[in-house]
């Protein structure tokens, strides 16, 4: 069973002209699922031979420009190529009017339909289920309503006896809570947001973001094999600052940059 994710974004707001605001592809099977739409989305999926008409599903953690300005142009773009199958979008109730919007002024000649499902979670709950995974949200703790998405692969026997349990947890923006660790327990892979090293510690606390610290003491109370961090602020240049702050907790870290893959 195919259980891959792509970075096609790993900067947070202000722009790096390396790296796209967040965006990540997980394949499941051949089919792909969106996380999150930061800008330069589109551009990073054809460099990384990634088919828009494969998006089966998108999950937006929350309506910030970061996370969602790219959304726009995929569907457009998805038009063009004359997709007819229905694409699912998750994320939260704003997001349904921000869809309603674009559709009514660039909905005319679309033969697919966009299904909204508003996500309202309050602790771990499945939204969305398909033949080889199961997708729960989570709130997360940030400036807006926001949350994660845990993927949990639905596997057979054999695939568990050759790789045991598959799943990835996506922790978007937020700062620390101790619900979080509950929330994505014993996962697999853990992505954590780090959007700040320690010595702006007092940055991440008065804007509801975390430090590399706080990265990578959830993924080990919460028991994750293997932690990936990003949405690196703009006034750190040196990413290995980033993921030797987290190894000191957590030695088995990766600092992501765009175009990174890895099997989950």
């Amino acid at each position: 069973m195919n259980f891959s994710l792509r970075i096609l974004g790993a900067a947070s707001a202000m722009p790096i002209s390396e790296m796209n605001p967040s965006a990540q592809a997980l394949t499941v099977q051949g089919r792909l699922l969106l996380i999150d739409c930061g800008e330069g989305l589109q551009q990073r999926m054809r460099q990384m031979h990634l088919s828009f008409l494969k998006v089966q599903a998108v999950f937006i953690s929350h309506i910030h420009g970061d996370h969602v300005f790219g959304l726009f142009g995929l569907l457009s773009t998805m038009a063009m190529y004359g997709r007819t199958e229905v694409l699912h979008i998750f994320g939260p109730e704003a997001l349904g009017s921000i869809i309603k919007f674009y559709l009514s002024w660039f909905g005319d000649g679309m033969n697919y339909q966009i299904e909204f499902h508003k996500v309202s979670a309050k602790g771990l709950e499945e939204v969305f289920s398909s033949k080889h995974v199961r997708v729960s949200a989570f709130p997360l703790k940030h400036k807006i309503e926001c949350y994660g998405y845990r993927f949990d692969a639905i596997q057979s026997e054999r695939e568990l006896a050759k790789y045991g349990p598959r799943s990835y947890a996506y922790c978007s923006d937020t700062m620390p809570f101790p619900e979080l660790k509950d929330y994505v327990r014993d996962v697999k892979v853990l992505y954590h947001e780090a959007t700040y090293p320690m010595d702006f510690a007092d940055k991440a606390a008065t804007r509801f973001h975390s430090t590399t610290e706080d990265a990578a003491r959830c993924a080990l109370e919460a028991g994750a094999e293997r932690l990936l961090i990003g949405h690196y602020t703009s006034r750190v240049r040196d990413r290995s600052v980033f993921e030797r702050e987290a190894a000191r907790l957590f030695p088995n870290v990766t600092a992501v940059s765009d175009g990174d893959e890895f099997e989950l």
